[in-house]
């Protein structure tokens, strides 16, 4: 099997896009992450739902995670609301890490080590610099558990 065999179309963003817009686009369609592109629409890196919580987490809460507890319901239940006005490049660690992008010939072992590697639940696919979608962590898993 190999990453054309199992690439499909994903949501793309760009480094100015609404964060809190993204997090709506990752509950509504039940993405792991997304990808994002440069100002010439080719990927620059990958958006984890987890990079998006880590924005919206107070850094209080997740230094001592026992001061989410005193937080009260009502607002802790509004945590994401402090993302508005925030963009995705708010989001993204500093330090750029390795792009977890391949073309559509790597196979299952070369995708499972590449998202291994750099802690991303997508690769972005690419043929002649342009991106033809993406093979999710799910997609990698349903096909390599399945007999």
């Amino acid at each position: 099997m190999r990453a054309r065999d199992l690439t499909a179309p994903f949501p793309t963003v760009t480094l100015d896009a609404s964060v809190h817009e993204a997090a709506k686009l990752l509950a509504e369609q039940k993405l792991p992450g997304l990808i994002v592109l440069d100002q010439r629409g080719r990927p620059l890196s990958i958006l984890p739902g987890t990079q998006v919580l880590r924005l919206a987490v107070p850094a209080y809460c997740q230094d001592d995670p026992a001061l989410a507890r005193v937080v009260d319901e009502a607002h802790a239940d509004r945590f994401l609301r402090s993302l508005t006005g925030r963009t995705v490049r708010d989001a993204l660690p500093e330090q750029p890490r390795e792009l977890p992008i391949t073309d559509p010939g790597a196979t299952v072992l070369e995708m499972a080590a590449l998202m291994a590697r750099t802690h991303s639940p997508l690769v972005a696919v690419v043929e002649d610099g342009r991106l033809i979608g993406a093979v999710t962590l799910q997609a990698l898993m349903d096909w390599a558990v399945a007999d």
